[in-house]
């Protein structure tokens, strides 16, 4: 029996730190830790599809919280049946559950179930955030930096789109942009 862990973080800016410390904790070595930076919400992840070609019969598993291995229950359920054809457990340390028996796969179902009605929630509730944030005017995406203003100012004294593209340090292609909607 050998030990693997997997962590996994939804973006780039947050940390794997506390997960593969407690990983760690539970005697689990540092080259048999897969980790993502990217959504749960479904299988193709580099880390995790390392992780299936590693393992084997008797292998454990271990994950600090079920959300971290997957946020939809179908891909969960998959992926369960996937590594307990191969004879594989996985146990989540946070939740105190594993797949190992009957009872564990069916707890561990229930609450991929509920991790992927979490997700939905947050998808919902940061949607309603920016239809309301849209109706108060707030601007998203990056912010303006060409100054439309001297960019046709520029234009109207004869200066052409590849010089002013030089001086302002943007390319022909903003200006002709800018230029296009200033008409």
């Amino acid at each position: 029996m050998r030990l693997f862990g997997y962590a996994r973080v939804s973006t780039s800016q947050q940390s794997l730190d506390v997960q593969i410390k407690a990983l760690k904790t539970e005697g689990v070595k540092a080259n048999r830790i897969f980790t993502d930076k990217v959504t749960g919400s479904h299988v193709n992840r580099d880390g995790l599809g390392l992780l299936r070609v590693k393992v084997e019969e008797g292998d454990i598993i271990l994950v600090k919280k079920l959300d971290r291995l997957g946020r939809d229950t179908a891909d969960m359920i998959q992926l369960i049946k996937e590594f307990d054809g191969m004879g594989v457990a996985i146990r989540f340390l946070d939740d105190g559950i594993s797949t190992e028996g009957t009872m564990g796969k069916m707890v561990v179902t229930i609450l991929s179930a509920v991790a992927q009605a979490e997700r939905q929630r947050i998808l919902e509730r940061t949607n309603e955030g920016r239809i309301e944030a849209k109706a108060k005017g707030i601007k998203f995406g990056r912010k303006q930096t060409v100054n439309r203003k001297k960019v046709q100012r520029m234009k109207d004294a004869g200066i052409g789109a590849t010089d002013i593209a030089k001086q302002l340090g943007i390319g022909r292609s903003t200006v002709y942009k800018v230029l296009k909607e200033e008409a």
